[in-house]
């Protein structure tokens, strides 16, 4: 399977819920690609080792988590992402899933960029919180040498003093310069509010759809939104995700930008 060769939205729950909720969204998703032609990458998470707090859920498990990704493979026919935070985890992930994803948290860790890249899976590695976009360069190298040949780059929000992110729109063309590699826009944690709720992340998701918009226009490659039916009762970033129910409407106002833009670019080399 080739990924990533077109327009392509990676989308789902934050984390693995029960199989219900997991196949609700899954197959939802499905229907968009179906309906709108776009590619889409079922995204979910066995195992959120990044907690803000020791009792926060996490997730099914590495082995139950793949058993949850492996059904709405098999039921939707989309592929599936997941990230993984420690290298052991790697080679099982990736009997399962088609896409191997780094946290921004880890997007430094060696060891992990290698034995995800040695699967042979895409990679879609995410940006720390606190690097320039011209520090990806070395990330991306590793995990070339490691063996990765499909791989992206998310941008996802840069700190900027405590509890907030920004997105410089000059990211993306500065990202794919540097790193030679395509570039994904996290539309969804780049709205969290790191430490403002109660000690947890919270978010400010009215910004998702601008945020989004702007940076189709300013020539992020593709998409990563985390969406919920029901985003107030979701385990893990219940206050930075798009309603599901608002997914279809915001890929049609993207794929009209990317259409308008595309114009723009070919009138300008008439």
């Amino acid at each position: 399977m080739t990924l990533f060769r077109e327009f392509t939205l990676i989308a789902g729950p934050c984390l693995l819920e029960e199989e219900e909720l997991n196949l609700r969204v899954g197959e939802e998703l499905a229907r968009i690609a179906l309906e709108l032609g776009i590619p889409v990458v079922f995204k979910a998470s066995f195992d959120k080792a990044n907690r803000s707090r020791v009792d926060a859920p996490r997730g099914p498990g590495l082995e139950e988590g793949l058993r949850r990704l492996e059904r709405v493979k098999r039921a939707t026919g989309l592929p599936v992402l997941t990230d993984i935070h420690e290298p052991d985890q790697a080679r099982a992930a990736a009997e399962v899933v088609d896409v191997l994803q780094i946290p921004a948290f880890l997007c430094r860790q060696t060891d992990l960029i290698l034995a995800a890249a040695a699967t042979g899976r895409a990679l879609n590695v995410k940006k720390g919180q606190w690097m320039a976009p011209e520090e990806m360069a070395a990330v991306v190298e590793k995990a070339r040498r490691g063996g990765g040949n499909t791989l992206v780059v998310t941008e996802r929000g840069t700190f900027f003093g405590y509890g907030n992110l920004v997105v410089d729109m000059r990211s993306f063309r500065r990202l794919r310069e540097a790193t030679g590699a395509e570039t994904v826009f996290d539309g969804t944690h780049s709205v969290q509010r790191p430490g403002r709720a109660d000690g947890a992340s919270g978010g400010d998701p009215e910004h998702i759809p601008a945020l989004v918009r702007a940076a189709v226009a300013a020539g992020c490659d593709h998409l990563f939104l985390e969406t919920h039916p029901d985003p107030g009762s979701a385990p893990s970033d219940a206050t930075n995700m798009l309603p599901l129910h608002r997914m279809e409407s915001l890929l049609r106002q993207v794929l009209g930008i990317r259409a308008a833009t595309a114009d723009a670019v070919l009138g300008a080399s008439r």
